[in-house]
């Protein structure tokens, strides 16, 4: 287990309301920002917040949004880029054969799963040490 703050390549925080909202923060102070990140298998990975206590999923619509039990929905694939930064794609969902990215937009809004591509610098996230 790992507690992180996943920093976006469009410098935003990922964070976990405390009602299941996934979204972006500037604030680096903010505590729905910590996360857990635990192995669940080979390159899978669960994202827990710590404070929030959901889990960061992506439906089958690629929806992102926060899970108050673990499921499918929760398990994502955890990529290192040539770039240094880390994606997250869902381990069960695809979208026509293409993986579906975790994802923030410039406004810090969670990208829609079917629209997100790896290359993509909206998936890119740096895990940093809390």
């Amino acid at each position: 287990m790992r507690r992180r703050k996943l920093f976006s390549f469009q410098k935003f925080f990922l964070r976990i309301d405390r009602d299941g909202k996934v979204n972006g923060t500037k604030s680096k102070d903010d505590p729905l920002s910590i996360l857990e990140i635990t192995s669940v298998d080979v390159g899978v990975v669960a994202i827990k917040g710590l404070n929030s206590n959901y889990y960061l999923a992506i439906s089958r619509k690629g929806e992102l949004y926060g899970a108050r039990e673990f499921g499918v929905d929760c398990t994502l694939k955890e990529r290192i880029e040539e770039n240094g930064y880390n994606t997250y794609a869902s381990a069960e969902w695809r979208n026509k054969k293409r993986q579906m990215f975790v994802g923030l937009n410039v406004h810090g809004k969670p990208l829609r799963g079917k629209k997100t591509r790896r290359k993509n610098t909206a998936t890119h996230f740096l895990p940093i040490m809390v």
